[in-house]
């Protein structure tokens, strides 16, 4: 393992020991529960816009599962908050089209920020749904709020 993959995996470590976001939140907009079948993660994201914009004012999330998912769910707490819906949404579909190119190319940090820790995971299909769930959950939760 070279040095990034091994501070990557800090990372991802890191997130799953100290979740942040973990708990209930007053005042949700929304909220979606999503299962991986595969492992059994669960995961219900709640989110909350600032008054009268589209713009994230906060996310939590309960569940349980793997560290994989877990600090995923960390990591969207950390980087949604203050970003508009469009913005959010343009951020999952990055993070998702990294998780589904088995590891090829190099992601964008950039845009990608700590979801970059991520890339490792996604060079193994059956760990992709892990990183995506928690994603998966606040983009229809998100969707819902604004709908």
């Amino acid at each position: 393992m070279n040095a990034l993959d091994s501070l990557y995996q800090q990372v991802i470590l890191d997130h799953a020991r100290a979740r942040h976001g973990d708990g209930p939140l007053e005042h949700a907009d929304a909220e979606h529960f999503e299962r991986n079948p595969t492992c059994g993660d669960e995961i219900t994201v709640r989110v909350r816009l600032e008054p009268g914009t589209d713009r994230i004012a906060a996310v939590a999330w309960q569940g349980d599962g793997c560290s994989i998912s877990m600090a995923s769910a960390s990591v969207l707490t950390d980087m949604a908050p203050g970003r508009t819906v469009p913005e959010f949404l343009r951020l999952t579909e990055s993070f998702r089209e990294m998780m589904r190119s088995r590891g090829a190319g190099e992601p964008d940090e950039d845009v990608l920020e700590d979801l970059v820790a991520f890339h490792g995971v996604s060079k193994f299909v059956m760990r992709v749904k892990c990183g995506m769930l928690a994603w998966v959950a606040a983009e229809a939760a998100v969707r819902e709020a604004t709908a």
